[in-house]
Order: C-alpha cells, then sequence, then structure tokens
C-alpha cells in the first residue's frame, strides 16, 4: 500500500521560505525517484521537482532556482526547500514515486503552502 504523508506547509509573505516534508512508504521509497507536484486553485496539478534515488534532481523552470529537492533515504522522507516564494506558488503540494511522471495514482492529502502578505 502506497502512503504518502506530505507537512510542512503554511502561509508565508512573499520572499519568505518553508521547507516541505514528505513521509514515504519504505517499500517504494528505497529504489524509486521521489518527485513533488503542486497543485493550484483552479488549474491541473503540474511537476514541480524530482530527485533520483541517486540524488540526481530536475526542476520546473517556474520555481528553478528558488527551490531544492532533497532525501533523506534512511528516514524514508522527501524534502522541497522553497525560497523567495511568490504568491504563484500557492498551491496544494503532494509527492510521489517518479521522477517527472507519478508513478501512483493514489496521492497522499497534500500540503497547503500559502503565499500572501
Amino acid at each position: 500500500q502506497v502512503q504518502l504523508v506530505e507537512s510542512g506547509g503554511g502561509l508565508v509573505q512573499p520572499g519568505g521560505s518553508l521547507r516541505l516534508s514528505c513521509a514515504v512508504s519504505g517499500s517504494i521509497f528505497s529504489h524509486n525517484a521521489m518527485g513533488w507536484y503542486r497543485r493550484a486553485p483552479g488549474k491541473q496539478r503540474e511537476w514541480v521537482a524530482g530527485i533520483t534515488s541517486a540524488g540526481t534532481t530536475r526542476y520546473a523552470d517556474s520555481v528553478k532556482g528558488r527551490s531544492t529537492i532533497s532525501r533523506d533515504n534512511a528516514k524514508n522522507t522527501v524534502y522541497l526547500q522553497m525560497n523567495s516564494l511568490k504568491p504563484e506558488d500557492t498551491a496544494v503540494y503532494y509527492c510521489n514515486a517518479g521522477f517527472v511522471i507519478p508513478m501512483y495514482d493514489q496521492w497522499g492529502q497534500g500540503t497547503q503552502v500559502t503565499v500572501s502578505s
């Protein structure tokens, strides 16, 4: 069973930072790339960043240079550090296995990020 538990979201002012975390079932974490995705109000879910099991990373242009994805294999957790946040970053953020294309149809509850003054 896929278990994805996101946390770390909140309300932050423009220019602020947040660190999102996603605890993942060990069975799907160990050998898989992991990705972060987001769904903004009224929009479809979109890919944000991905990291392979070896640590190679890739970012969507919208967050490149402002975000860092990382993983702690000992804790089965993937992180997304987001800096210089903008109002357009407001969304519910999710993680899933997969570098860009999500592997599973099942998603966690997500974590809400709201960027507003």
